[in-house]
């Protein structure tokens, strides 16, 4: 570990030794690709080379759902400031950027048409090509990119892969993540090679078919010719190492990582105005109810006051889930396993119905159906298992996944727990790692603050079970932290 020791870096966290060889390796070859197993901090290795390198101003391109945490990450890990591209900064992100009142600007992959695209030239009906493509002059105000869940840009005739190339081109830095780069043949690696300038190293395209295979099989060839077949695997491993990749799975750095990892992932909620007029709705409420002397009317309101707090936590959840889906999506892309947890039947319903595939432990569920839930799971049958809270949240051992979700969470830190070590628990061999998602600017990052800060010490001293709501219990705090709110970032 000589090597990781001398990085010399001004982040405020302190890397792993692991993370700092990433970082020492993307400083090296500038133009790579980071294929660390999920929750390994394949985020923190690409901001650090690009500080380390002080190569700003830096473009992130990424899934929808992770916009805001890498804005959060960026300005956790460094000094630098992070803009998510949106309609309120349209025609003004280039000047933030030239002023240097921002550092990095952060895109997901649907929206780089809109940024960076001014034309495309000809008819588009039958696709188009990258020298097809009028970029705006923008794209050279950056010296980095950096490109989440690479995977996506596999397919080298796909818009979203062209734009990333032509936004790529000329970059100093340009850093690929994906836990799988190679989804389910040599050829997919083409197009992300392309975008690293890195393609021409391995002979170009037909080389690189003609010496690994996994190209497209036409009909009339599939099954007559097998020279598209995957070969010299290896080899192909052996110069990806050398030249541009560097990749550790979990199991692998394990002495480095503590057991249970927790990342919170602020998402954008997609019923905004209808969550704005029941929170002003309940913050009116609230200062009514504080302002009141009379007891038994106090009483009252509280009750109806504590129902409000569950309808604006509802409604919260509700505008999670299209982040909650697209979060799941990007994950499961990756090969692993993944344990999600929410509460309400609708929102289970949603998930379902975009991965029909999953499998679910719910109230609703028999005991034969969650214990097949369980064992297809287990067993790899499923890679997706959608748990409710409380039908879910003890007694089950779910440890074929090491990466459990929360797009809804419990009112206590120890029930949190309780649902974490589904995951952790005996039988265990990886690092566990847990995402929240929590709605910005909603109730979700008052509620999560009140349990993290009180974890289960209020349950030992109130000797609290089931029969008084933890909501309750919580309501004094849930009012202070509700009416006068800390920046929620």
């Amino acid at each position: 570990m000589l090597m990781a020791e001398t990085l010399k870096h001004n982040l405020r966290v302190e890397p792993y030794d692991y993370q700092k060889e990433g970082i020492l390796a993307g400083l090296r070859w500038h133009r790579f690709l980071i294929g660390d197993e999920p929750g390994l901090g394949k985020t923190l290795q690409s901001i650090g080379v690009v500080d380390c390198a002080n190569a700003y101003p830096c473009l992130v391109v990424c899934p929808s759902s992770l916009k805001i945490n890498w804005q959060r990450e960026f300005e956790k890990f460094t000094n630098k400031k992070a803009l998510v591209l949106d309609n309120s900064v349209l025609t003004t992100w280039p000047y933030l950027l030239r002023m240097g009142m921002q550092q990095v600007a952060v895109v997901n992959y649907e929206s780089l048409r809109k940024y960076f695209v001014w034309d495309i030239k000809g008819g588009s009906r039958g696709g188009f090509r990258l020298k097809d493509v009028v970029f705006t002059p923008d794209i050279k105000l950056f010296r980095s990119i950096i490109i989440d869940e690479s995977h996506r840009v596999k397919d080298p005739s796909a818009q979203q892969t062209i734009f990333a190339r032509g936004i790529a081109e000329g970059k100093e830095y340009r850093i690929l993540l994906s836990g799988t780069p190679v989804v389910n043949r040599p050829a997919d690696l083409i197009a992300q090679l392309s975008i690293m300038g890195r393609l021409s190293e391995f002979g170009g395209r037909a080389k690189f078919l003609a010496e690994y295979g996994g190209g497209e099989i036409s009909k009339e060839r599939r099954g007559k010719d097998e020279d598209d077949a995957p070969r010299n695997l290896d080899r192909l491993s052996a110069e990806l190492y050398a030249r541009c990749m560097i990749r550790r799975e979990k199991a692998k750095v394990l002495t480095q990582l503590p057991d249970k990892t927790r990342t919170d992932l602020i998402v954008d909620i997609s019923n905004r105005d209808e969550y704005m007029l029941a929170e002003a709705d309940l913050a009116e409420y609230l200062r009514t109810y504080t302002e009141c002397d009379d007891i038994d009317i106090r009483r009252k309101m509280r009750m109806e006051a504590l129902v409000k707090f569950m309808t604006l936590r509802s409604l919260s959840a509700k505008g999670k889930v299209k982040q909650a889906i697209d979060f799941t999506r990007t994950f499961l892309a990756n090969g692993k396993p993944l344990i999600l947890f929410c509460s309400l039947h609708e929102i289970v319903d949603e998930i379902k119905k975009a991965f029909p595939k999953a499998v679910s432990v719910t109230g609703r569920d028999s005991m034969m159906m969650k214990q097949a839930a369980v064992d297809a799971f287990q067993s790899g049958k499923a890679q997706l298992i959608v748990c409710s809270i409380k039908a879910a949240g003890v007694g089950l051992t779910l440890t074929a996944s090491s990466n459990v979700a929360f797009v809804e969470f419990p009112w206590t830190y120890a029930d949190c727990c309780q649902c974490e070590d589904r995951a952790h628990r005996i039988g265990q061999k990886d690092n566990v790692t847990c995402y929240y998602l929590l709605g910005r600017g909603t109730i979700d990052r008052t509620l999560y603050a009140i349990i993290h800060k009180k974890k289960s010490i209020a349950n030992q001293i109130m000797a609290t079970d089931d029969d008084i709501p933890q909501d309750e219990m919580y309501f004094d705090q849930l009012t202070s932290l509700f009416l006068n709110p800390d920046d929620d970032g």
